[in-house]
């Protein structure tokens, strides 16, 4: 049976894969089938045809899963959010764990690793300390809305459509945040929507208002509400920064970041404070952090702390050791371990990062920790002694291959390494094998409804 784009076929999902996607089997070709669950008979039309494989969505569930749960969510299945809200949590911890192991087996070639059962979130909803929500001068409409002619299509404030840049839906509540970010977001909807001020076409590149981010102290309940706009007009949003600082006393924040370049980030060429401090602070296990609008914090603030629990735990320090934390960010890993540590280095490519780590230390009263503001490869040149323990936590895309050959010059007799992406977290610990043994892995669920998975793995030095 040769496939072809836009083939209806009924399909019976044997797995799911990672990303989140279902997997059956046409004639031996394997056909990836979005938010369908193992257990699932469906009816998918195919989308996408490639040699060996196949892409295709869902048009009708014949027979659901037993796995299968209703969405709490109106959203789901058309917001890029979060993508498995209609699967039954501990199945999707299970799936987790599954993913992992299969990456080190396949992709690692790490067979017989100790891959322990997830660490589960504390919330599966209202988790998220930051949410980023995108204005549009065109509204993407749900199925239900397709036939309201009262519906305005010109302006919206929310959450993409999965896969696309400049379809927008307008989302009045998102589930993934405290409900007072919801009433937040309602009254800047209005205010926005009533100013005439007109919001930024992703296509056009013309408009004013452009990210509206959110970001929530849990330890402190504060929020922070940052306005990202195309130019700077203080008369335009002071008066929404002031409302808005008026009405919620959790509001202790208000800033408006200016952004006049194309590029679709929520980080402005500079910042203007508009109410209120500059920042937020939160706290994970008793250690404070301030919070700019654009430095980097765990979104999942309860989840960090088991995060780096299992970083302390791992690391097995006893107080003497020196520790080398390659992509320290804002400090938070060396500031969490410094009371069982001689001496901790962080290497860390943004100054801006770096500033926040010194603050933090400052604020924690902290006086072994030293932060190296260099690229990763330059700043390892700066480490002269062999460090006991390094961690290492890298963006998605993993470590550049000279970074994971200094790292084996350097030598150190053991090695934490966290990450938030399989594929490479596999790929990086079989660079490691011949000279590191991966005794055990501890995946993390920082993120519930998603297929995203952290993991930290201790590495031993072989003899």
């Amino acid at each position: 049976m040769t496939l072809k784009k836009g083939q209806i076929l009924e399909l019976k999902i044997e797995k799911l894969i990672h990303g989140g996607r279902g997997l059956a089997r046409v004639n031996g070709l394997a056909v990836f089938v979005e938010r369908a669950v193992p257990g699932d008979e469906v009816r998918a039309r195919v989308f996408k045809k490639k040699k060996n494989h196949a892409e295709a969505r869902v048009l009708e569930v014949m027979s659901p899963s037993p796995y299968r749960v209703k969405p709490p969510c109106r959203y789901s299945g058309v917001c890029g959010g979060c993508t498995w809200q209609f699967l039954d949590y501990e199945k999707q911890l299970f799936f987790k764990r599954e993913h992992v192991i299969e990456s080190l087996e396949h992709i690692g070639q790490l067979t017989d690793i100790r891959v322990h059962p997830v660490v589960p979130s504390e919330k599966v909803f209202g988790y998220r300390n930051k949410m980023e929500f995108s204005f549009s001068d065109r509204r993407w409409l749900l199925t239900e809305e397709l036939s309201n002619k009262d519906i305005s299509k010109d302006f919206a404030l929310g959450l993409h459509a999965p896969g696309t840049f400049n379809k927008v839906l307008d989302t009045d509540a998102c589930l993934l945040m405290p409900d007072t970010g919801n009433k937040i977001l309602g009254d800047v909807r209005q205010y926005a929507r009533e100013s005439g001020i007109p919001p930024y076409g992703l296509k056009s590149h013309q408009g004013f208002w452009r990210f509206l981010m959110l970001r929530h102290s849990a330890t402190n309940d504060e929020w922070m509400v940052n306005i990202i706009t195309s130019e700077e007009q203080g008369q335009w949003v002071q008066p929404l920064a002031d409302m808005l600082h008026n009405k919620y006393e959790s509001i202790t924040s208000v800033v408006n970041n200016i952004n006049t370049r194309k590029a679709g980030i929520a980080v402005g060429q500079w910042e203007r404070l508009l109410a209120g401090e500059s920042f937020i602070s939160d706290k994970i296990a008793g250690f404070e952090f301030e919070i700019s609008a654009n430095s980097f914090f765990q979104t999942n603030t309860r989840g960090a702390g088991h995060l780096y629990e299992a970083v302390k735990s791992y690391a097995g320090l006893t107080g003497k050791e020196t520790v080398v934390d390659l992509y320290s960010g804002t400090g938070t890993i060396p500031i969490f371990l410094s009371g069982a540590a001689g001496k901790i280095i962080g290497i860390e490519i943004s100054e801006g990062a770096v500033l926040d780590a010194q603050k933090n230390c400052q604020k924690n009263c902290i006086h072994n920790c030293q932060f190296i503001n260099k690229d990763i490869k330059n700043g390892l040149k700066d480490v002269t002694d062999r460090p006991d323990v390094m961690v290492i936590d890298p963006p998605r895309a993993g470590m550049h291959p000279d970074v994971i050959k200094m790292v084996l010059g350097l030598s150190p007799g053991r090695i934490v390494y966290l990450s938030c992406n399989p594929a490479t977290f596999a790929r990086d610990l079989a660079l490691l094998k011949e000279d590191y043994q991966v005794e055990e892995v501890q995946p993390i669920d920082m993120f519930p409804h998603t297929y995203h998975i952290e993991s930290v793995a201790r590495l031993e030095k072989r003899p």
